[in-house]
């Protein structure tokens, strides 16, 4: 069975960037997944990205294939700021990156993820088994997506997922009942209207909160509101500058912290497509959901304790995302179990590395470690950093300490002959040096391949 250094589980933008920090380090390693899966099949065809454009690049280690190099390349309108980037545009710049930086990704599936004695083993969905030393996860939002129990027992037919939809033409016609207050629910709201679906929107909040459109700010603003990666504030610049300093901060403030920061929030561009155009329910709460003649009677109460009917031919759960480490399936009992977590979402180091040796989580995954910049693209380029010195530093000092074990195979050896004797007959090893080397990387591997356990 073959041992490998890294295997990145994964090839999203967090995945495809660290591999491409691995490659240009020289750090051997193997990348599985479809590239920009979730963008690809899980998103509207026709959405477009929150996060303004110079904060949804993915990140090369010398930052020169950026979206914006990419757009200029190739004729496509890009703009710092304020002009909202296309899915189709940020998906075929993704796929573009992969080419370039990861040509060696393998699109297959990892079925399974368990503990071996020489690090882990991984099982792919061709049937292939192979170890690897080290475990990158980089699952993304795939797994997460979180239905709300009450709406959980609706029949699949249905009920569905936002995540399940990268086209609605099927709902023309039909009443959809989409309950949410971000992106999401609003996003899929204006392209089921446009498909010809009747369309409402049922959300617990009184108003829906779309940002605020772009306008030249004076310099007092940018100064009391500057402008990050993820909005305006200085709340934000924090997380954005000082992931690791988030990361210290007392866990009940952190959980709470990336719990409430950057709730629910409809890009500005949707507004007009929605407002006038599509039926709200707001600030009323789902307390019954039942079928009856093959339709959906959700039961609305507002907060004076009025109900209303609601009758859908479907509803779709607009209700985001929640980490939990049982949803990887893929990932053995075993190693779930090991893994120290808080609400289910693992605890990790400083370089993202849970408490099992080897085994890392980047992205949303990391969130409740590092903060909200991990919930978004832009954290790609710190979790790439971070987390590629810190295997170039554990490598280099594996190799040192091989190196040592080699030469005290070599002065035991010479000792040994001078007495008739060699190494390889005292040890029952085969003698040869390639034996010999591997066997000593097998053992001070376990002591000096997993540094950085001191800094939790």
């Amino acid at each position: 069975m073959m041992n490998y250094n890294v295997a990145i589980i994964g090839a999203g933008p967090y995945g495809l960037s660290i591999a491409a920090h691995l490659r240009a380090r020289g750090i051997e390693f193997r990348i599985f997944g479809r590239p920009m899966d979730t963008w690809l099949t899980r998103m509207p065809t026709s959405m477009r990205l929150k996060s303004e454009g110079f904060a949804s690049s993915l990140y090369d280690p010398d930052s020169e294939f950026t979206l914006g190099a990419y757009c200029q390349h190739e004729g496509l309108p890009y703009a710092d700021l304020g002009l909202p980037v296309p899915r189709e545009t940020f998906t075929s710049y993704g796929l573009a990156f992969q080419k370039r930086f990861v040509p060696q990704l393998e699109n297959k599936t990892v079925v399974s993820l368990s503990r071996s004695s020489g690090g882990f083993q991984l099982r792919l969905e061709d049937g292939e088994v192979y170890c690897a030393r080290r475990v990158i996860v980089a699952v993304g939002l795939t797994h997460f997506d979180y239905t709300p129990p009450l709406l959980s027992t609706l029949p699949p037919e249905l009920l569905t997922h936002s995540s399940a939809h990268h086209s609605v033409d099927h709902f023309q016609g039909r009443a959809v009942a989409v309950i949410g207050a971000g992106a999401s629910a609003l996003d899929l709201a204006a392209v089921l209207h446009k498909a010809g679906a009747e369309v409402h929107v049922v959300a617990r909040c009184s108003a829906i909160r779309f940002h605020d459109p772009p306008r030249k700010r004076s310099l007092w603003e940018r100064i009391r509101r500057p402008n990050t990666g993820l909005a305006h504030g200085w709340k934000l610049v924090f997380c954005t500058k000082a992931p690791l300093a988030f990361r210290l901060l007392p866990e009940r403030f952190r959980l709470e912290f990336v719990r409430r920061v950057l709730g629910p929030a409809p890009g500005w561009f949707i507004k007009q497509e929605v407002v006038g155009k599509v039926p709200f329910h707001l600030g009323v709460n789902v307390t019954a959901a039942q079928v009856r003649n093959s339709r959906v009677h959700l039961e609305l109460k507002n907060q004076a304790g009025e109900r209303q009917l609601l009758v859908a031919d479907h509803v779709i759960a607009a209700t985001g995302y929640r980490v939990d480490l049982r949803r990887l399936t893929f990932m053995s009992s075993e190693l779930q179990s090991a893994i120290d977590a808080v609400e289910q979402t693992p605890i990790l180091s400083s370089n993202f590395e849970s408490s099992v040796p080897g085994l890392y989580f980047v992205g949303i995954a990391a969130a409740n470690s590092f903060g909200p910049l991990l919930r978004f693209a832009f954290g790609a380029r710190f979790a790439a950093t971070r987390l590629t010195k810190h295997l170039a530093r554990a490598d280099s000092r594996a190799t040192v300490a091989v190196k040592q074990h080699e030469m005290r195979i070599e002065e035991a050896d010479g000792t040994a002959a001078r007495c008739g004797l060699s190494v390889a007959r005292l040890s029952g090893r085969s003698g040869t040096p390639g034996a010999d080397r591997e066997a000593g990387y097998q053992q001070v591997s376990k002591n000096v391949s997993f540094p950085g356990r001191v800094d939790r």
